[in-house]
This record gives C-alpha cells, structure tokens and sequence, in this order.
C-alpha cells in the first residue's frame, strides 16, 4: 500500500514493544509519528540556474552563487564561493536562500549531500545544481530536516533513487517532494534537533577556534621567516631596525641563515601500499594515510584504510612516527599534514620525519607556503602531477640560525598542541553525534521538548 498517496492510512498496533507501533513495511515506528513525504511539510522545493555565460560571469563580490562544491554533509563550505551582482541575481530570484533552508545536491558524484548555510553567506542564490528545500514552520523543523536527509538509511535511499534510470545521478523535484519517511511531531522534531545541534554547535567552535590558531601561527611564520622582522637581541624587529642582510638563491636572508635541502632537515620517506592480496596485511591498527585523509586537516586522527600490525612491519621502514611532516605529491599535489600517531602513507605522499623537534612547526608552514612550487616542480611535462622522492628532497628552503629555531618552536608549538588537542575533541563529539543520529531518527532514544 502507498502510504503517501493513501489518506486513510492508520498504523498498525502492535504489543512487541510499548511505545511503537508495526509500520507496513514490518519496521518499528515510535508511536506518533507518521508516514509523511517532504512536500507535506516544505514550502519549497527548487533548484536554480548558472548565469549566462557561465563561470566567466562570475564577480569578484556580490550576492553568493552556491554551488554543489560548497555542500558537504552538515558542513557549508565556503572555498570556491562565486559571486554574481544584482542584476543576474534578479534573474534567479525564484531561488533565494532564506535563513534555515536545507540545501541537497541534486546531480553529480555529491549528489544527497546536504546542509544548511550560515547566514554570513546570505543573500545567496542556488545554481542549477543544488535544490532548496524550505521547511513549513508549523509542520517541520528545518535542522531536523538536514539531519533526517544525511542518516545512512537516508542518504542510501536519495542515492538509489538519483542512480536510477539515468546516465547520471540526478534527484529530480518530484522524488524530493515524494520522498517519504516517518516523522515525529513539530515538538519532538525540535527537541531532537537540539540534541544533535548542540553537538554541531561546539564541533563548530571548535573548527572556528582551530581556523583563528592555524592563523596565527601562519601570520607569526610570515613576521618572522618571510618579512624578517623576529626579534632581535634587543626586542626589536631584526629586518626593519636594520639587520644585516646576506644575499643568496632564494633571495636576501639574514646573516648567519643559510640555504639548505629538505633532506637536510630530516629524513625523507616515500610510502608505499602493501600487497593487496594479502588480505592480513590490512586491518584496524596503523594509520594508512592517503590523500583523502590530509583535505582540510593540520593532524590526521584517522585514515580511511588502515593496516594490520603484520602489513606495517611487512614494510616497517615506511613506519613515520609521530610529528612527521607528509606532502602530497602526485595528482593533488601541495596538501601538507602532520602525523598524531605512528602511521604510514601510500606512494602518493612524501614525508619528512625533522631531525629535531623545534624544526616541525618551522618545516610544516614553510612547506605549506610552498603549493604553488611544488605543483610547478610536479607538472614536468606531464598531464598528471608527480613529485619523485629524489625531486622532492632536493626542495631547497630558507635554513634559520638554531636559536631561531628554537623560539620560534616555543611560541609555535602550544598553539599545533591545541590545534590537536581541539581536533581530538570533534573527533570525539562527531562520534557521538554520529551514533546518537540514528537512535534518534528511529525513535530508539526519546526525548522531550
């Protein structure tokens, strides 16, 4: 029987278990709560258009044109942002984002991806891409909506539903407005999305905290290892109080900094991908880091493939220990991290373990200032990036007098020791929201508004 389109529709009763119901398709369902598809309880459901003339019509500034790469799972992302001005934004005015509208691309390999924007982003409109879906404010609430769509269970069925027929994923209007599931009441809605939004919410501060930290050591590296201006022995700024000045290849340096090689620094390790065939190399022990695994991340906690202890020491000397510096360098080349445990990478990442400690946060940023270079050194002529270990560890950098070295590391190092240590801490709370999601959505665990 079609629920959605069967008005007389009356859940079945069952004594298995109080408090639930028998739903038809032999599933608990929380006493409650009722079968219901999105356009009972949206006001809105559209999806956009791209500018004539496409990506050359974008401005520098103006009204925000989301795109399918700014959606992520609960998360906006902001880089690569267009902007188009007031004219063409009249023209797509059928699509402006409200406050609290859940946002889902609709076609593409990020298709189901779904997410709210924060309001710093608006006015904003949507391309052709990405579909709005406004919750009716008497009927739903429009966190518990962005939460329902990204569940596992969820997000499987828009997949299915975007795969089929077609030659590419694609969710039309009329799926996400019959797209049905069982909700609970406005009230409980509102509770379970607090639960959850409490969570995100300090996941969030803690993003926002670890940003303005990285920034900070970015603006303290630039002061001291760019500009020059680190202290001198009285307290002033060395370069612009007059300190002397040497020249050399990479330009003019202090006196007494020389110029030196990556491998100078540390040792380097290229990695490398155990035997596939042998299925007890991998398991759930080591960290084996892939590209992937660096996107929008200073430590990696978690790889998504991980080794046994028999396939890391099949090949222990690709093992780097903590606070080894990695840098991608083929295909997406330029990404730079640091290890928080002992871990290995594929062959695609380059690494350096620093022959001193107080050289890491030093090596980490300067490498980071280094994407541009390193992906001219990786083009050489071929349609694929690729940086080799031995290009790679002729890199010549800046090489600081010791002492520098050191203070930098001491002022340097509590702010990476946070960064980790907050890191750590959306790890943990991301966890947690991910296993209370599902509990939630199925009414495995109650709450109250």
């Amino acid at each position: 029987m079609d629920t959605e389109n069967n008005s007389n529709f009356t859940p079945q009763t069952s004594d298995f278990k109080k408090g639930f119901y028998l739903g038809e398709d032999g599933e608990r369902v929380p006493e409650g709560w009722t079968p219901r598809p999105l356009s009972e309880l949206t006001t809105k459901i559209g999806s956009g258009a791209t500018p004539r003339g496409g990506k050359d019509a974008y401005k520098e500034q103006g009204i925000s044109l989301i795109r399918s790469q700014n959606i992520l799972d609960l998360k906006f992302e902001p880089s690569g942002l267009a902007f188009i001005d007031d004219e063409q934004a009249g023209q797509l005015a059928n699509v402006e984002i409200e406050a609290e509208d859940v946002l889902i691309n609709i076609t593409g390999d990020s298709v189901a991806r779904v997410c709210r924007v924060p309001s710093s982003f608006l006015p904003a409109r949507v391309n052709q891409h990405v579909a709005i879906v406004r919750a009716d404010q008497y009927e739903a609430s429009p966190r518990f909506l962005e939460y329902m769509l990204v569940t596992r269970a969820n997000k499987g069925d828009l997949l299915g539903l975007a795969s089929a027929g077609a030659t590419r994923n694609a969710l039309t209007k009329g799926m996400l407005e019959g797209f049905t599931r069982t909700f609970p009441p406005l009230p409980e809605q509102k509770a379970i999305a607090a639960v959850l939004g409490s969570l995100d919410d300090k996941i969030e501060l803690l993003r926002e905290q670890n940003e303005t930290l990285e920034a900070l050591a970015q603006t303290l590296f630039k002061r001291w290892f760019i500009d020059f201006n680190f202290p001198d022995e009285n307290g002033n700024p060395y370069k612009d109080s007059g300190g002397k000045m040497i020249p050399s290849e990479l330009g003019e340096i202090p006196e007494g900094w020389q110029i030196g090689k990556l491998k100078d620094f540390g040792k380097i390790v290229c990695g490398k991908t155990p035997s596939k065939a042998i299925k007890s190399n991998y398991g759930d022990e080591v960290l084996f880091i892939k590209i992937p695994d660096m996107h929008g991340n200073v430590f990696i906690l978690r790889s998504g493939e991980y080794l046994s202890s028999e396939g890391a020491e099949s090949q222990s000397n690709k093992t780097i220990p903590k606070g080894s510096i990695m840098v991608s360098c083929i295909a997406t080349v330029g990404l730079v991290a640091l290890t928080s445990s002992a871990a290995q990478t594929n062959q695609q990442i380059n690494s350096i373990v620093p022959n001193q400690k107080n050289e890491t946060e030093y090596l980490f940023l300067r490498l980071k200032t280094l994407n541009g270079f390193l992906q001219n050194l990786g083009a050489g002529g071929s349609a694929t990036l690729n940086i080799n270990t031995t290009s790679f560890s002729e890199v010549e950098l800046i090489r600081p007098d010791d002492q520098r070295l050191i203070d930098f590391h001491q002022l340097a190092s509590p702010l990476f020791s946070k960064v980790e240590s907050n890191a750590k801490q959306i790890q943990t709370l991301t966890d947690l929201r991910d296993t209370l999601l599902p509990k939630l959505m199925k009414g495995e665990i109650r709450v109250t508004a």
